[in-house]
């Protein structure tokens, strides 16, 4: 049903939502026609990312469309006032799952221990509302007494890209010569990606991920990795298995995560970067995206576990490797490239996080990609395709300073050894150290509520023997046009490409539009 709100006194919406039996508010057709109902957390302004209930809100709305907000995208009024707002929608929601209960629906365990851990923080608030939320732990009971059934959910991601890359020469430059299959040479191209999750779950409190995937979209300029689009794909649009894994709770305090299909370091580390990171709705550049030296690496099939210490502390850790399917030599899940590491972060207040990680990686001979193709040729292969090992260590931290501006930044290190070179002489140099940094600021709810204006920049990873430096600079402003279409345009330039002054800046311009469903 579409809701419309007028703009009626805060408790006035307490008192609708309380008496309501499915969570819904039934209004005059006279109402503002503009008035929508919220239906995703990341419109609702007053729930920062960092918080601990901004996961538990986001599921609960967008798996019952329970809680009702202004068209806006928040909840108005002083904070207390907001919290009594939040307090009465999370009765409409258990209405509402009573409701979907009592016609033979299923209702996820998982969301009911969400409810509780809501009740638990909004306490003082459901009490002032008094007797209308009385019986509210009854209807808990109620809840975790019916048998929860096995459901899957399909959900959906489609891009279209418009984009160009070009510079002011179009023969050779500086340390990079033009190849003569070298694509989107100062030419526009129209591309997709396409994305469909399939999402399980046995218990309530556990998710199997199957995805599948298609997409057109190629690398700009063959001769240098720091001009990637950060959600170029490139299947020939045949649809591939892109993505399988398992995740499900041991305890109270331990997820565990394992997978033998695009099991990605970033699936258990926190990239730290929550309005940037997404391939479809993040930095229009790959390397922005996040820190290239800790938070990629070989990766592909394997496992971790994220580790809730209390709760302002939290350990994460990995093991996972790039041809974990491959029984012939030198490949395997043990014996091939792998990656493996730890991760410590710390929330000291819920608009502040701070992350620690370290990564161990190894890269055999002919198969090795420090950067994860966004550093220079040298920084990528730096012993000209010798096997080796890297330690790599990375911090990072994100703060929202206010209601409408976030800022995010870190920095990486990476030692490698070339392996055949202590084995066996053989090679030029038996270690180097490459290095790297960004950042970012975001400016919240710009023109429209819900739309973000961010620029952000940094250095590419560099290895100790490069030339230059190379800086990428990027802006881009994301404008939702309904709750399920975003569209982003924004540009990015590549100083020195290839960590080599001459080489021309390279620019690209890029219109991303992003359907979910």
């Amino acid at each position: 049903m579409s809701l419309h709100l007028r703009k009626i006194s805060v408790m006035g919406i307490v008192s609708a939502l309380m008496a309501s039996a499915v969570g819904a508010i039934e209004v005059p057709m006279d109402m503002d026609s503009e008035m929508s109902q919220v239906t995703s957390v990341s419109q609702l302004r007053d729930v920062s990312p960092t918080d601990w209930a901004f996961e538990a809100l986001r599921s609960l709305v967008e798996n019952y469309g329970c809680i009702v907000g202004y068209p806006d995208r928040t909840f108005r009024g002083n904070r207390a006032l907001s919290r009594y707002e939040f307090a009465a929608g999370l009765n409409a929601c258990m209405q509402q799952m009573e409701r979907l209960i009592a016609s033979s629906q299923s209702v996820m365990r998982e969301d009911i221990e969400k409810l509780k851990r809501l009740m638990q923080e909004f306490e003082t608030e459901l009490a002032t509302l008094g007797a209308r939320v009385d019986n509210l732990e009854g209807r808990v009971a109620f809840l975790e007494d019916h048998q929860f059934s096995t459901t899957t959910k399909l959900s959906g991601e489609v891009i279209i890209s418009l984009a160009n890359a070009f510079n002011s020469d179009t023969g050779s430059y500086g340390g990079l010569t033009k190849r003569a299959n070298a694509v989107n040479e100062n030419q526009a191209v129209l591309a997709n990606r396409v994305r469909l999750n399939f999402d399980t779950s046995f218990t309530g409190k556990d998710r199997l991920r199957v995805r599948l995937q298609a997409g057109n979209i190629q690398a700009f300029n063959q001769n240098t990795d720091m001009t990637r689009l950060g959600y170029d794909t490139n299947t020939n649009n045949d649809v591939v298995l892109d993505d399988l894994f398992y995740r499900f709770p041991i305890g109270n305090k331990v997820t565990a995560f394992v997978g033998t299909n695009a099991m990605n370091i970033d699936k258990v580390f926190d990239v730290g970067n929550p309005y940037l990171e997404s391939g479809g709705t993040g930095a229009l550049t790959r390397f922005l995206r996040r820190n290239p030296l800790v938070f990629r690496g070989p990766e592909g099939a394997g496992g971790g576990v994220k580790v809730k210490l209390n709760d302002q502390w939290n350990f994460n850790t990995l093991y996972v490797a790039r041809n974990g399917s491959s029984p012939e030599e030198g490949k395997g899940f043990f014996n091939g490239a792998f990656s493996t590491g730890a991760q410590i972060v710390f929330s000291p207040t819920k608009t502040l996080k701070l992350s620690a990680t370290y990564l161990y990686t190894y890269e055999p001979e002919g198969n090795v990609n420090i950067t994860s193709s966004t550093g220079s040729p040298r920084g990528n292969n730096p012993f000209a395709g010798s096997a080796l090992t890297a330690n790599r260590v990375g911090l990072q931290g994100n703060w929202r300073i206010t209601d409408k501006v976030h800022v995010s930044g870190g920095g990486g290190f990476a030692s490698a050894d070339n392996l055949q070179r202590q084995a066996t002489g053989v090679g030029s140099r038996s270690s180097t150290d490459l290095w790297t940094w960004a950042g970012n600021i975001s400016f919240l709810d710009v023109g429209k509520e819900g739309a973000i204006l961010s620029l952000l920049g940094g250095m590419p990873p560099k290895a100790s023997n490069d030339r230059n430096t190379s800086y990428t600079i990027e802006f881009q402003y994301k404008y939702p046009i309904t709750d399920n279409i975003l569209i982003t345009p924004g540009a990015y330039v590549v100083l020195n490409p290839n960590h080599d002054s001459r080489n021309d800046a390279i620019w690209v311009g890029a219109l991303r539009t992003t359907f979910r469903f």
